[in-house]
C-alpha cells in the first residue's frame, strides 16, 4: 500500500472504499472546483453516512416508484428480443432497420470480473470489416473505467454495434419527452451519464488495439413520449460531457497533490465525533453553490456553512462579483463603503451603479 493508499484509508477510518458508478462519476464534474468533494470521492468516503452524522442528510435520491417504473419502462422497451428498440434506433441513425439482429445479454452472472471480461470479448469481435454481418445488440455490458486509482464497474442499458458501422450506446429513462421537449435538468444529467460510458467503451477499444472512434459520440436516448408509454428516441450529442468527465478523471488521478493540501489530522472517520468530523470537513476548501443540492450528498452542510457567501446565490453571482465572497461585503461597497482592495475598485463602481439605478427604479433615494 502506497502512502497516499494509507492516507486515503486513513480518512475513510478503515473502512472499504465506496464503490463508484455512472451516476456518482457523472455527478464529479458537477462542481469540479470543489476541494472538498474530490478528496472524499477520491477516497470513497461514504458521503451519505457522513452527512448522516454530521446532522445534514441528504435530500435527493431516487424513490422506490421511480426505480419501479423505470425497470417496467426498460423491460417493456427491450421485450421480443429489442425488435421495438432496434427499429427506433435504427431509424432515429437514418440507416435501414435490419431484418436480421443478434441479441446478447450480458447482464448475467454474479462474478464481475468474468462478466466484464466476457462483455469486453464480446463487444471487441463484433468490430468488423463486414459489411454483411448482421447488427448487434449488447443488452447490460459491464464496461471498467479506472477512477482514482481504483477500478469501477458500468453497466449502460444497451450498446448497439454495427448499425451505421459504429457502436452507440444507448440509455433508456423513465421521464417523459412531452411535445419533443425533456426536462432540462433530466436531460442534461443522461447526457453526462451516457458520456461516462462511451468513455468507458472508448478505452475498452483503444486497450485492444482499436480506434475507439468507432464509438460514436452521438447516444440513443429513449424515454416515454408525452403521458403514454409508447417510446420515442432522441439523439444526444455528448462529445462536450466526454471532455468533462475526461478532465474531472485525470484530476482525480492527482490525489497526491489534493492529499498534500488537506490537513493531516483531516478524517471522515464514521467514528470520529461529530465535532472532529465538523472542524475537519471546515479545514478543506468547498466550492458551494445551487446546483450541488441535486448532485452531492453533503450540499446541505456546505449551504449552511457557506451562509453569507456569495456562491451561496449561484455561480453566475459568484463570477459577475469579481471574487467578492461576503454577501455583507458586497451590500457595503454598493452603499458606497470606501474600497480597501485597489483590485476591487471596479466590481465596487459597478455595484453602486447597480444600487442606484434600483433606487431610481423603485423611487428610494440610495
Amino acid at each position: 500500500m502506497t502512502s497516499s493508499e494509507q492516507r486515503l484509508a486513513e480518512i475513510r477510518g478503515g473502512l472499504p472504499p465506496r464503490r463508484h458508478n455512472a451516476r456518482t462519476i457523472a455527478a464529479l464534474t458537477g462542481n469540479p472546483g470543489c476541494r472538498r468533494r474530490a478528496i472524499l470521492d477520491g477516497a470513497g468516503v461514504d458521503k451519505p453516512a457522513l452527512a448522516e452524522r454530521i446532522g445534514f442528510p441528504a435530500g435527493f435520491g431516487q424513490s422506490r416508484f421511480a426505480i419501479t417504473r423505470g425497470n417496467v419502462f426498460e423491460a417493456q422497451v427491450k421485450a421480443d428480443g429489442g425488435a421495438e428498440l432496434l427499429r427506433l434506433v435504427a431509424e432515429r441513425l437514418g440507416v435501414p432497420v435490419p431484418t436480421v439482429a443478434s441479441w446478447t445479454d450480458l447482464g448475467d452472472g454474479d462474478e464481475v470480473a468474468g462478466r466484464e471480461q466476457r462483455s469486453a470479448a464480446l463487444l471487441t469481435a463484433a468490430v468488423t470489416p463486414d459489411a454483411s454481418e448482421p447488427a448487434a445488440l449488447f443488452d447490460h455490458p459491464l464496461l471498467g473505467l479506472d477512477v482514482a486509482g481504483r477500478r469501477v464497474h458500468l453497466e449502460p442499458d444497451l450498446v448497439a454495434a454495427r448499425l451505421g458501422g459504429r457502436f452507440h450506446v444507448v440509455e433508456i429513462k423513465s421521464f417523459p419527452v412531452v411535445d419533443g421537449q425533456a426536462d432540462p435538468a433530466k436531460l442534461a444529467a443522461a447526457a453526462v451519464q451516457s458520456a461516462v460510458y462511451v468513455l468507458a467503451l472508448r478505452e475498452l477499444l483503444a486497450a485492444r488495439g482499436l480506434d475507439p472512434q468507432l464509438v460514436s459520440h452521438e447516444v440513443v436516448l429513449v424515454c416515454p413520449r408525452d403521458f403514454t408509454n409508447q417510446p420515442v428516441a432522441h439523439l444526444l450529442d455528448v462529445r462536450k460531457q466526454v471532455l468533462v468527465v475526461r478532465r474531472q478523471l485525470e484530476r482525480m488521478d492527482q490525489l497526491d497533490e489534493l492529499l498534500a493540501a488537506a490537513p493531516a489530522d483531516f478524517t471522515a472517520d464514521p467514528a470520529a465525533a461529530t465535532a472532529t468530523l465538523v472542524a475537519g470537513l471546515s479545514q478543506v476548501p468547498a466550492r458551494y453553490a445551487p446546483d450541488c443540492l441535486a448532485s452531492c450528498e453533503l450540499a446541505y452542510f456546505c449551504r449552511h456553512e457557506a451562509r453569507g457567501q456569495t456562491g451561496t446565490l449561484g455561480r453566475p453571482v459568484r463570477e459577475a462579483l469579481g471574487g467578492i465572497d461576503s454577501v455583507a461585503e458586497v451590500l457595503a461597497l454598493a452603499a458606497g463603503e470606501p474600497v480597501a482592495d485597489p483590485q476591487r475598485e471596479e466590481a465596487a463602481g459597478l455595484l453602486r451603479t447597480a444600487a442606484r439605478l434600483r433606487a431610481d427604479a423603485i423611487g428610494t433615494p440610495v
